[in-house]
């Protein structure tokens, strides 16, 4: 690849990077247990990118940080997860009112804790393999789901209106310098 092309390349998925590099350093930073960026990265991600980058974005800075954090048994549960969130997002793109952005947020928080905890039983001996161990993995997981659903509102909501605010502006500065 010649300079010119991998200036263009760069400068086209500079905000790619740049918010893959800022969701998994808040991921890494210390934080209450379950409250990070990456679910509503995710939704956000699934509503607003129609190709491959809206997977990229979320997973990247999951793997990025999980090199960082350290890597466990339960990665595939969590990035699973991730994955179908950024499909629940996809449902947002005609109408992104804040109920449906609320209520997408809740159902992706819930999807993430049935699954990851699903994948704690499985893949761990922290419970016996049996129903009563699968019931024991999710009531022991409850107190975590709080900060998960809370996390995911503020994160989701940051993104959802930080993007619709930088657009505003954006238009804003653009109409001005046109007015000039």
């Amino acid at each position: 690849m010649e300079i010119r092309n991998l200036l263009k390349y760069v400068k086209k998925n500079l905000p790619i990077f740049l918010i893959i590099i800022m969701a998994a350093a808040i991921r890494v930073i210390p934080h209450p247990p379950n409250f990070a960026p990456i679910g509503g990265l995710a939704l956000f991600s699934g509503a607003y990118l129609k190709d491959k980058r809206a997977f990229v974005i979320p997973l990247g800075a999951m793997i990025i940080s999980d090199l960082i954090i350290g890597l466990h048994d339960t990665m595939i549960y969590v990035y699973v997860s991730f994955g179908l969130i950024v499909i629940i997002g996809s449902y947002l793109r005609k109408n992104q009112h804040w109920e449906n952005i609320l209520g997408a947020t809740l159902i992706s928080s819930i999807l993430f804790f049935v699954i990851t905890n699903f994948g704690v039983w499985a893949s761990s001996e922290m419970y016996a393999h049996t129903a009563s161990g699968l019931r024991q993995a999710y009531v022991m997981a409850i107190p975590f789901f709080r900060n998960t659903v809370l996390g995911d509102v503020v994160y989701s909501l940051s993104f959802f209106y930080g993007y619709r605010l930088i657009m505003l502006m954006d238009k804003n500065l653009a109409l001005s310098k046109a007015r000039k």
